[in-house]
């Protein structure tokens, strides 16, 4: 349920900031509009139903950290609880100097961020209570190999994410057309630059889930690793067409959000693979070492 509460949260957050809706609650924290509960309606309307959406999941994540606490014997989960906590602890730190610093741009990507660094801790609570058998996904002489490729396209991921909200806030989305730069082929004023810099890390990203795909097939790394990186594949594609759609709309309201929602879908699927990579590695040298009676066992 957090998961897909965070989701919303994001992709919502994405439709205040294209409806211009950011500052509806005026320049007040946690009050909108010096009230607790204000007139509803316009912008103030989508700020506060935002603010009211994360008000709902902080309540489920102390009550999820809370009860991580209670559990003692994973130490996992208690890693896991204690990012969860702090980064929430960031993340309404920074939503409230967005609004009291009205809109800062730097604030606003950190803001960002710092949610799907959120999202990412809460997919690997949810694997580390899901995965108590997994299958064998690829032999363990790759894994390692593996993760740290999934951790470059997580890397390019957050900062294709965070160039895009940067420059979206920065009002530089129509510097360049969704193919050239429409004085000139090649950028050359700082907008230009900034938004030729996204476009390159998406196509950076693009080309490297498809390179992944390929040599998963290549080398057989076993099916539930190559499904997972076929959708991805096709997630990217169906997202830069979006972000082509979101250029020849002047940045409509409607593909701006799609676009967004798009994008954080790609980062939770290669997320929640790297996590499943990783969790099973950290089971399988447990088990390989300790057996139900704390024996040595064969490694898989």
């Amino acid at each position: 349920m957090s998961v897909v509460l965070t989701y919303i949260l994001i992709v919502f957050g994405g439709y205040v900031a294209s409806s211009e809706s950011g500052m509806g609650c005026g320049p007040e924290w946690p009050l909108c509009n010096g009230a607790v509960i204000p007139v509803l309606e316009n912008e103030t309307l989508i700020e506060f139903a935002h603010r009211f959406i994360g008000l709902l999941l902080a309540i489920l994540v102390v009550t999820l950290f809370l009860l991580i606490k209670r559990n003692k014997s994973n130490n996992i989960l208690q890693s896991a609880g204690n990012w969860l906590i702090s980064l929430l602890t960031l993340q309404i730190l920074a939503g409230a100097v967005v609004v009291v610093l009205d809109l800062p741009t730097i604030v606003i990507t950190v803001h960002l961020l710092v949610a799907m660094l959120f999202m990412l801790v809460l997919l690997w609570i949810y694997r580390t209570e899901s995965l108590t058998r997994m299958e064998t996904i690829v032999r363990d002489t790759k894994r390692v190999k593996i993760i740290f490729q999934l951790n470059v396209l997580l890397s390019l991921l957050l900062l294709t994410m965070g160039f895009g909200a940067f420059i979206k806030h920065e009002y530089f989305g129509l510097a360049c057309d969704w193919l050239d730069c429409r004085e000139t082929p090649l950028p050359v004023t700082a907008p230009e630059i900034l938004q030729t810099g996204h476009r390159g890390l998406a196509v950076i990203s693009a080309a490297y889930t498809i390179f992944l795909l390929f040599k998963s097939y290549l080398n057989n790394w076993g099916q539930g690793l190559k499904k997972r990186l076929l959708l991805a594949a096709a997630v990217v594609v169906i997202q830069i067409l979006s972000g082509i759609f979101t250029i020849i709309t002047n940045i409509s309201i409607p593909w701006a959000v799609v676009h967004l929602a798009i994008g954080t879908a790609l980062f939770m699927i290669i997320a929640d693979t790297r996590l499943i990579m990783g969790l099973t590695i950290t089971r399988i040298t447990r088990n390989t070492w300790r057996g139900d009676k704390g024996q040595p066992i064969n490694k898989l």
